[in-house]
């Protein structure tokens, strides 16, 4: 018996250093979701604003032919995955790469994917995926510069004809306890000149309307990846301070029920002794 009890203090010591380092993360998560939410918060309108800009701009040109707006026959595709550097994220990372492979695991001979996160690019490259670029190690604070290198190479891709079609696929971050997977298509941008109509006034563009967008679908590109890598970082740090909150909580349950063995135990090694005492005294009688 005094076994046992030994053996739950051990465990009873084994969760309560976990549930330090849980609470110690869901504490840092709260610091750096809070300031994720607010250079959110002051992005979001940005890249909003290039996406209205673009449908007007689509909308006043009429049914202009244009290589970035235009249906390519071919079904090579190029999938901007962006997943977290690190773990203890929840489902975070899991939802995005099942996305991500359900998409793609029946034409994996036509797919190239542009990783970004340490979780997505391990994941992806143990299984045998065409990675063609990867970034690493800024998840959590990414910059426009981020975007802009990867707009390039999906620029430089599409162009030379190495794919017919771009997606990206991220985590839009809706509330601190609520982060939904979404995938996007970037090119071609026919999609743009669908659903309700665009009211604009008559524009006219110089040189043409060509030119104005050979400059303004290459800025809609990283825009939008910028405004993805900016709903990811927000969405895992979310994700990490609920799954952090969580542990602790399951911590805590576990110490109570962990305490009442050892009271159960403890009680029944008194009641032992007692037993053996008094059993020890009648037997000098």
């Amino acid at each position: 018996m005094a076994e046992s009890t030994r053996d739950i203090k051990r465990r009873v010591k084994g969760i309560s250093n976990i549930k330090q380092i849980t609470k110690a993360m869901e504490l840092i998560a709260s610091v750096r979701l809070r300031r994720a939410r607010e250079k959110l918060e002051r992005t979001r309108p940005y890249y909003r604003t290039i996406y209205d800009n673009i449908r007007q701009v689509l909308s006043s040109a009429g049914n202009i032919s244009h290589p970035y707006l235009d249906k390519r026959e071919g079904n090579k595709t190029l999938y901007i995955v962006v997943t977290a550097d690190r773990g203890l994220a929840g489902g975070f990372n899991s939802n995005i790469i099942k996305l991500t492979e359900e998409e793609i695991k029946d034409k994996k001979d036509s797919s190239f994917l542009i990783t970004v996160g340490l979780k997505g690019r391990d994941y992806f490259r143990r299984k045998g995926y065409n990675i063609v670029h990867e970034l690493v190690g800024m998840t959590e604070n990414p910059t426009f510069s981020h975007a802009k290198q990867i707009g390039q190479k999906v620029m430089e891709m599409y162009k030379e004809g190495e794919v017919d079609a771009v997606k990206i696929v991220y985590t839009k971050f809706i509330t601190t306890i609520s982060q939904e997977t979404n995938m996007l298509k970037l090119l071609p941008s026919e999609d743009l000149r669908e659903g309700e109509e665009v009211k604009s006034s008559v524009i006219e563009y110089e040189p043409s309307p060509e030119a104005v967008l050979d400059f303004l679908i290459p800025k809609y590109i990283e825009s939008v990846i910028y405004g993805a890598l900016m709903e990811s970082s927000c969405s895992q740090q979310g994700a990490r301070r609920t799954a952090m909150e969580n542990a602790t909580d399951n911590a805590e349950e576990m110490l109570e029920e962990l305490q009442l063995s050892y009271n159960r135990a403890r009680q029944a090694a008194i009641t032992m002794e007692i037993t053996e005492i008094v059993t020890g005294a009648e037997a000098l009688k």
